[in-house]
């Protein structure tokens, strides 16, 4: 049922598949580069939930290249969307890239 919603474009179709996707539960097959798939589908669509999900796994490298700066980009629309998750991954971000003497891409 997740998937047919989801292939409709229903955001949070597609984040809850990407959960499935992702984890390997619902009898599905674990699978991270499916789960990036949908999850920056409904990032793209302003899902607050999964622009924190895709940027996890931009920051990890899961079903990806690990990319900081699209982890930060995607962490930054959620917390302008209030997700607090999602604040504390910018600013641990934000402070390594400071450490480290770099710069963070700016913010969309």
């Amino acid at each position: 049922l997740f998937r047919l919603a989801a292939e409709q474009g229903l955001a949070a179709a597609q984040f809850n598949l990407a959960v499935l996707c992702g984890s390997g539960r619902g009898g599905l097959p674990q699978d991270d580069c499916e789960a990036a798939r949908l999850f920056r589908l409904a990032a793209e669509q302003g899902y607050a939930a999964a622009q924190h999900n895709i940027g996890v796994f931009c920051e990890e490298g899961r079903g990806m290249s690990q990319d900081i700066g699209e982890a930060a980009r995607y962490f930054h629309l959620a917390v302008e969307q209030g997700f607090a998750r999602s604040q504390l991954h910018l600013c641990k971000l934000l402070l390594l890239a400071a450490a480290a003497g770099r710069a963070l891409p700016a913010a969309p």
